[in-house]
């Protein structure tokens, strides 16, 4: 699917890269078969799903 070598990594991996996107309907596929959604969640490619981990609003730095 992808130029890696040896080969791509694995799933839910850092150095994966996009080789899709479709930022109009809010999701992206990985070269390593994971489609990443722009809420933060994740579809694995065994059909195993990462909820969204999103940071809390109160959470969030604030720059004055």
């Amino acid at each position: 699917m992808c130029a890696h070598q040896p080969s791509c990594p694995q799933p839910h991996d850092s150095a994966a890269h996009v080789v899709a996107a479709h930022p109009e309907q809010g999701w992206s596929l990985l070269c390593d078969g994971v489609i990443v959604f722009d809420d933060t969640g994740e579809l694995l490619p065994d059909g195993r799903v990462i909820a969204p981990h999103r940071v809390l609003a109160d959470r969030l730095a604030v720059a004055a």
